[in-house]
């Protein structure tokens, strides 16, 4: 082969490279354009719907007779934050020290195990939570009620933060622990004043995460607080919350109920992306601080 033909060949080939090269970037493009283009029109058709139902009475006033127009959502808004509220009283600590022990004992076949059963959490249908909350709370009980809505809620949190929690904790300096150790601080102090502290913005962004994704469930709810047309803020009762309401509200054959169905969608959008939004916010700051 002459050397004008090596020449002739290696050009052939960085075209070859180049040409691969812009097709995959296109296609990176592309995908990108579709991904983002969905989710605008996703925001935008809900925004669209639901805006015309959303005013001050939206929130503020009781859910309004069947066949009557006006009313608002207030129960299902002040159920929503109950039952997340107490969702979240369970699920946080349970799975921040899971996954603190997971991280800081991972290696022993007790940890072994917990990690496979989180995983398996982790994959399961929220519906099945709800089913199993219902087997738990209700059918003992003989009546629907929060507790069991919030047990399932915190079901779901748990395995997401117990995950995120033990990822985050991993990431903490093995130095840090070495140089408090060297100065004789006792092991479970270390974990809680060091290294909790440390990884403190990760996890608080893990929570953050958990209590957006239940917020926005409904099926586990279907079985266990079953939904409420009156003001109901006890535990111990059938308890409305704002998923229950929009899935009663999209059903039925009124033009007013599914405006506000659409306008609880928007709601529930708009309050996801704020906990996003303030998710990255922390996550920003713990990277700056770095």
């Amino acid at each position: 082969m002459t050397p004008m033909t090596k020449i002739q060949v290696s050009n052939f080939h960085y075209r070859r490279r180049k040409i691969i090269n812009r097709f995959n970037a296109f296609a990176c493009a592309l995908c990108c354009v579709f991904a983002i283009g969905v989710l605008l029109l996703l925001m935008g058709y809900v925004f669209y719907r639901g805006i015309s139902a959303i005013n001050l009475d939206f929130f503020i006033h009781m859910p309004s007779p069947v066949g009557e127009a006006g009313g608002g959502v207030a129960n299902a808004l002040a159920g929503t934050l109950i039952l997340v509220s107490s969702a979240s009283l369970l699920g946080v600590p349970v799975g921040v020290f899971t996954g603190l022990y997971l991280a800081e004992y991972g290696n022993s076949f007790y940890a072994q195990v917990i990690r496979f059963s989180t995983d398996i959490l982790n994959g399961l249908p929220s519906i099945v939570m709800g089913l199993f909350a219902y087997a738990l709370i209700v059918i003992p009980f003989q009546h629907f009620s929060g507790y069991a809505g919030a047990l399932a809620l915190a079901l779901l949190m748990i395995p997401v933060i117990v995950r995120t929690t033990e990822e985050v904790v991993k990431l903490v300096p093995h130095t840090l622990r070495e140089a408090a150790m060297a100065l004789g601080i006792r092991r479970w102090k270390i974990i809680l004043r060091i290294v909790l502290s440390t990884a403190k913005p990760g996890i608080v962004t893990a929570i953050i995460l958990a209590v957006a994704r239940i917020t926005g469930e409904t099926a586990p709810l279907l079985f266990t607080s079953f939904g409420n047309q009156f003001w109901q803020t006890h535990l111990n009762e059938p308890m409305a919350s704002l998923t229950l309401q929009i899935f009663t509200y999209a059903i039925s054959p009124y033009e007013d109920w599914q405006a506000k169905a659409w306008a609880g969608a928007l709601v529930l959008m708009g309050f996801s992306l704020i906990v996003n939004l303030l998710a990255r916010y922390t996550t920003r700051n713990r990277l700056q601080g770095r």
